[in-house]
C-alpha cells in the first residue's frame, strides 16, 4: 500500500457551510431521501450515499460528509465542454446549491463544467478541501486576485491520501483512504493521434477515478471496513485492468459507474464517445466484480447517447439484476460498515 501523499484532519463538529455568501442560511443536513434503498434489509445503514444528479453524490459516514463532482446547474443551463462544444442540462439537481449543507471534502474527478460548474466555482469557500487531478489543481490553486482555492490536493493514479476523522476513541480512529484510480476520457487511436489532438485543443481534461476505503486506523495499522470504487468519466481502456490486479483478493463492496455514452459534439453528430455506454458498463462490472453497482451520470445533459434504459436492459441480459441498485435523483443507498469484520490483517 502506497504512502499517503497527504493527511487531512477534519472535525465534523466544526464544519462550516460550503458557500461563501450563505454562511448563516445553509441547512445543517440533507433533506430526507425520497427513497432509501439498502444492500441488506437488516442493515443498520451506518453510511448513506445520496444521488444528487449527473456525477454529484454525497457520502455520509461517521460524521463525515464527502461531495463528489459538484454540479448544481438546473434544466436549461449550459456548460462549455471544449472548443465549440456546449451541452444543455435537461434535469434539476435533487438539492439546489444554496440548500447544500456543510461538506468536509470534495472529490473532483476532473475539471469540466458538467462536474464543477461555474456557479459552484464562484460560490465555494476558497479553503474547502478538494482532492482532484494535477490538471485541476493547476487551474484551481493558481487563480488571480486572491480567488485561488487554498486546499487543493492533486493525486496521480494510485497515489493516495488519508482523511482521519477527529473524535475516534482510543487507538480506534475512523478514517477514509482516498486512492486515485486511472481513467481515460479520450478513446485510444492510431499512434495515439486523438491524445495528441486533445493535448493541443484541451477539449477533454485528464480524469481520475477513486477508490474510497472506509476504515479505521489502529496505531500504525490500517483496516478497510468498506470499499467503494468510483469510475469517473472514463472509457473501458486497458489502464483499468490494473485495478483488479492491485486489489486482487480484496472485496470491492460498491461501484459507482459513470455511464451515458457521452458524445462530442453531441448525439446529432456523435464523432467521439468519451464516457462508457451500457455495453462498456457491463464489461466494467465483469472486470471489477463489485458486490453492488450503482449507475450515475446517464441522462442529465443532452450529450448523452446511451440512456439508463440501455444499461438496465444490458444488466438483465447479463443476469446481473441482483448486483445493481438504481437511484433516482434524491434517492439514497444505505449500507453497513462492519468495523468488527475489519481488524488489521483480517478483512480483505
Amino acid at each position: 500500500m502506497s504512502t499517503p501523499k497527504f493527511r487531512l484532519a477534519l472535525d465534523p463538529n466544526s464544519r462550516v457551510p460550503p458557500l461563501r455568501n450563505l454562511s448563516h442560511h445553509a441547512p445543517s443536513t440533507l433533506p430526507p431521501p425520497k427513497s432509501l434503498q439498502s444492500a441488506t434489509p437488516s442493515s443498520h445503514n451506518t453510511a448513506t450515499l445520496t444521488f444528487i444528479g449527473t456525477a454529484t453524490t454525497i457520502l455520509e459516514w461517521s460524521g463525515l460528509r464527502v461531495l463528489t463532482d459538484p454540479n448544481f446547474l438546473h434544466a436549461g443551463d449550459h456548460v462549455h465542454l471544449g472548443p465549440g462544444v456546449t451541452a444543455t442540462r435537461v434535469t434539476d439537481p435533487a438539492v439546489p446549491l444554496d440548500k447544500l449543507p456543510p461538506v468536509d471534502v470534495i472529490l473532483l474527478s476532473h475539471y469540466h463544467e458538467d462536474h464543477f460548474d461555474r456557479k459552484v466555482e464562484e460560490e465555494l469557500h476558497r479553503d474547502i478541501p478538494i482532492v482532484t487531478t494535477p490538471h485541476a489543481h493547476a487551474h484551481l490553486a493558481h487563480k488571480p486576485d486572491a480567488e485561488s482555492f487554498t486546499a487543493v490536493y492533486p493525486l496521480d493514479p494510485f497515489e493516495c491520501g488519508v482523511i482521519p476523522i477527529l473524535g475516534g476513541a482510543g487507538s480506534n480512529k475512523p478514517a477514509i483512504r482516498v486512492t486515485a484510480m486511472p481513467g481515460k476520457h479520450v478513446p485510444p487511436g492510431p499512434a495515439h493521434i486523438l491524445d495528441k489532438v486533445n493535448d493541443l485543443l484541451g477539449a477533454v481534461p485528464p480524469t481520475n477515478g477513486w477508490m474510497l476505503e472506509l476504515g479505521h486506523e489502529y496505531d500504525a495499522a490500517w483496516s478497510c471496513d468498506y470499499r467503494i470504487y468510483i469510475s469517473g468519466d472514463t472509457l473501458l481502456v486497458d489502464e483499468l485492468r490494473e485495478i483488479p490486479e492491485r486489489y486482487k483478493d480484496q472485496r470491492i463492496d460498491l461501484m459507482l459507474v459513470h455511464l451515458g455514452g457521452t458524445t462530442i459534439p453531441g448525439p446529432n453528430l456523435p464523432l467521439l464517445m468519451v464516457t462508457m455506454d451500457a455495453a462498456q458498463g457491463i464489461e466494467l462490472m465483469r472486470l471489477i466484480h463489485p458486490e453492488i453497482t450503482i449507475p450515475i451520470h446517464y441522462d442529465d445533459y443532452d450529450v448523452f447517447l446511451s440512456p439508463l434504459s440501455d444499461f438496465k436492459a444490458a444488466v438483465t441480459a447479463a443476469g446481473l439484476d441482483e448486483k445493481v441498485v438504481y437511484l433516482d435523483r434524491g434517492d439514497a443507498f444505505g449500507f453497513e460498515v462492519k468495523v468488527g469484520d475489519a481488524l488489521p490483517g483480517k478483512r480483505k
